[in-house]
């Protein structure tokens, strides 16, 4: 990572499950709120509403048991556009200037396959035009366009990499709020005795991902490391300042 660390811009990612009613949406909006009134940037990165890409998967499914895959990446991007576009309303509504964008308009570009894509650079200019306007940016995770101009996603867990490629491209913090209140060694939700770690690194991050510890997809510790951006894992519906816990 070059340069000075951006410490007034924040990315924060809420996945599915944070966002999957529009009470917890209004949750989420009053949560990045909080930040915003301290003076920071905030760009919000967010998942598809609770089970949204499944369903979506599975109508497809009823149509055939190999849908193409330039279709299918069609479909299941259409799930975070529906979440971006109602938080970007509830700022709106709580009276802060903000404004959605898809991974294609904040300047996300991928390659590889359809369904699993790779980040491989980001023109941030349009997001950065919009913080300097004083907005609240929102930003769909999991998705991109590729250099055909076709909508492409990034695969199980892309709004992880979609965040933390945007916090190396400002050079700022990452925060990954999630059902979970941190890292832990294994996936708490299924071992209820495991052990809350408040620090760990990035190599051993890599190998609880790789593991199926639950928390962060392993493409965005890669980047994570890569940029040496700090990422703090918290839980969404626990206090911002006293449960942030630095994960890599």
């Amino acid at each position: 990572m070059k340069g000075v660390m951006n410490l007034a811009t924040i990315v924060q990612k809420y996945g599915g499950t944070s966002v999957g009613t529009i009470d917890k949406i209004k949750a989420v909006a009053k949560k990045v709120i909080e930040r915003k009134k301290e003076g920071n940037d905030i760009v919000v990165v967010v998942s598809a509403m609770g089970k949204t890409t499944d369903k979506l998967i599975d109508m497809a499914k009823q149509i055939s048991d190999n849908p193409n895959k330039r279709e299918m990446d069609m479909l299941i991007s259409t799930g975070e556009q529906v979440t971006i576009a109602l938080l970007s309303m509830v700022f709106q509504e709580s009276g802060y200037d903000s404004v959605s964008l898809t991974g294609f308009q904040a300047g996300i570009k991928t390659g590889g396959v359809h369904t699993k894509n790779r980040i491989f650079d980001i023109e941030i200019q349009n997001v950065e035009n919009h913080l300097k306007d004083g907005k609240i940016v929102v930003v769909a995770g999991f998705q991109g366009m590729n250099e055909n101009g076709d909508i492409t996603t990034l695969g199980r867990g892309g709004s992880d990499t979609t965040a933390v490629a945007l916090a190396a491209k400002l050079n700022c913090t990452c925060e990954i709020y999630t059902d979970v209140d941190g890292i832990y060694g294994v996936d708490p939700r299924v071992w209820p005795n495991a052990k809350k770690l408040d620090y760990i690194s990035y190599e051993e991050m890599m190998e609880m991902a790789s593991l199926g510890a639950g928390v962060m997809e392993t493409r965005a510790v890669e980047i994570g490391c890569k940029y040496k951006i700090p990422i703090y894992v918290a839980s969404t519906h626990g206090n911002t300042k006293r449960n942030l816990y630095k994960g890599v």
